[in-house]
């Protein structure tokens, strides 16, 4: 294996694990890392999705005791049933409108200044969102409703866009909708499951062309570094949104946005 490209998978890994779960888009920084590291022709792309995979393991390693008993419980239990109907109505709009119109996002947004635009609008979103004294009146998960499940899910179709946060979509949204922060975190840590697999799985097959046996060790090393990373960041966001909001996250986003636009109209990176 080349030790270069093998180095760009590590960084790549990295990133994604670091960015997947916080609102800040990991699709948007992958693509932005893709671009200094000259990671981002066509393999390169599927690589990002794949290695999303690396990100959805550490979730359940993380909640693995949840996991478990939700699929012991399905035959009889309530609560198991209803988890899983929340999991498939929140996941269902991301689904239906990636499929209609994932080819077109891809085609025409998938650069650096979209993700840069995304980047800022999605701070100033943020910041509003924070402002609102609203309370919450859902404390936990077990507490949504497929109807709560289904709203987080439309607001999750958003980060379709890159550069919106597929985290921060559903963190935010879910707050707007009456969960409280902690709820609206742990509930997009579990949507994650199933949109990784299939955002990665359907990629993967649309794209098998592209790709070898060869490949098997890069994109090993992607997925096993976005696992160990990933799995580091839950565990430290669990702690922080226990006493913490999300603006510090805001301005990151927009300083990072003006950053890339800045850069990219005075010529000093070429994106």
């Amino acid at each position: 294996m080349d030790p270069t490209l093998a180095l760009k998978a590590l960084i790549m890994g990295v990133v994604e694990g670091l960015t997947e779960f916080l609102p800040v888009s990991s699709t948007g920084h992958l693509i932005i890392a893709g671009s200094l590291l000259d990671f981002n022709d066509e393999k390169g792309k599927v690589f990002e999705l794949v290695i999303q995979t690396g990100a959805m393991l550490a979730v359940c390693w993380e909640f693995r005791v949840r996991f478990l008993g939700v699929l012991r419980g399905l035959a009889r239990d309530r609560s198991a049933q209803g988890f899983l109907l929340n999991l498939m109505a929140a996941f269902m709009p991301a689904a239906v409108i990636g499929l209609a119109l994932g080819g077109m996002i891809k085609s025409h947004l998938f650069h650096a200044v979209p993700v840069a635009i995304a980047l800022i609008v999605g701070g100033f979103v943020i910041l509003w969102a924070e402002r609102r004294d609203r309370p919450a009146h859902i404390d936990n998960v077990d507490a949504m409703t497929w109807r709560d499940a289904l709203n987080v899910g439309f607001a999750q179709a958003f980060a379709l866009f890159p550069g919106v946060s597929r985290a921060g979509a559903t963190i935010i949204g879910g707050m707007l909708f009456g969960l409280s922060r902690r709820a609206a975190t742990e509930f997009s840590f579990f949507l994650a499951v199933p949109t990784l697999i299939a955002a990665g799985a359907y990629d993967l097959y649309k794209n098998r062309a592209l790709l070898s046996v060869d490949d098997v060790g890069l994109f090993g090393i992607g997925t096993v570094t976005a696992f160990i990373s990933a799995f580091i960041t839950i565990r430290w966001l669990i702690r922080y949104v226990a006493t913490h909001d999300f603006r510090i996250f805001a301005w990151y986003r927009i300083a990072f946005g003006l950053f890339i636009l800045g850069s990219a109209y005075t010529g000093i990176i070429n994106w």
